[in-house]
């Protein structure tokens, strides 16, 4: 976060809320985006300017990253919410997700939900090995709110994962439902059916928190496609051993002498994580472009 520097809490038809030091101002963006195509979205850090007595963003300043769909920009944290059981977690789900993170330089966090219902050890280990920040928590009793609610400082952070696994309960103990219902931002952020699937950005202890409703199990081709050359990049276990393996541009699948399956079969490297890496880029290989 960019210190008091005006960001895009919200937009919707054509209309942006700008959170300033003054508070939140309704403004519309300057013409030349639209003629360089170029969309404002919730995240974007903007220079304001008067324009008929009225405020207009001359400005978008530049972006950290920015996601279509939902359409945030400037994310930090991507936390990824999976739980032990009802749903059972999916790996190459947490793993997709995971990668968009790191492919768009977003630091992924694997939230645990559910954990007094099945053991956590499992997962927690693939996730510990592969570098990622791993916590336990439970809305209801309070447990691992306190450690998350520290990560937020400072950041933009995304909540995302399948239906079922705790992400709205998680979100409504982060975000009380009056806050939700009835604060500032709503009041002026219009209404009507459609302004619940916009992406809204809520203060939560010195971070913000993207309310996103399109997060969910993200489809790669829309939230961040990833080359099949780039995507041993969006693994940071396998990155850290490029150009350790014998052939130069090995894909990792069945080239002899390979150092990333060396390191899975030495226990290295977890099993479903080189799994999801392979699903995953042969989902890149028959990807066709746009």
């Amino acid at each position: 976060m960019k210190g008091s520097t005006p960001y895009i809490v919200k937009g919707i038809g054509g209309f942006y809320y700008v959170q300033t030091a003054e508070g939140i101002v309704e403004c519309k963006a300057k013409g030349i985006f639209r003629k360089n195509k170029i969309s404002p979205v919730a995240g974007d850090f903007v220079r304001l300017e008067q324009e008929k007595h009225s405020a207009v963003i001359a400005e978008i300043l530049p972006r950290k990253n920015l996601f279509v769909r939902p359409p945030i920009a400037n994310v930090d944290l991507f936390f990824i919410v999976a739980s032990t059981v009802e749903p059972t977690p999916s790996t190459l789900v947490i793993d997709k997700l995971s990668a968009i993170a790191v492919h768009k330089d977003v630091q992924p966090v694997l939230v645990i939900t559910k954990t007094d219902l099945h053991p956590v050890d499992t997962l927690m280990q693939i996730y510990q090995k592969a570098g990622f920040p791993v916590l336990c928590v439970n809305a209801a009793t309070g447990e691992g709110m306190e450690a998350l609610r520290e990560m937020l400082r400072g950041h933009v952070s995304v909540f995302c994962g399948n239906s079922g696994v705790g992400k709205s309960t998680l979100l409504s103990a982060l975000i009380p439902q009056e806050k939700l219902a009835t604060g500032e931002i709503s009041k002026k952020l219009g209404r009507g059916r459609h302004t619940t699937r916009e992406v809204v950005l809520y203060e939560v202890n010195g971070g913000l928190v993207a309310d996103t409703p399109g997060f969910a199990s993200l489809d790669m081709e829309r939230a961040a496609p990833i080359e099949k050359e780039d995507l041993q990049f969006a693994f940071p276990e396998i990155a850290q051993r490029f150009g350790e393996c014998r052939f130069t541009g090995c894909a990792h699948l069945s080239e002899k002498d390979c150092a990333v399956r060396r390191a899975v079969e030495n226990g290295e490297i977890s099993p479903t994580r080189y799994e999801s890496y392979a699903a995953l880029y042969e989902e890149a290989k028959q990807r066709k472009d746009w």
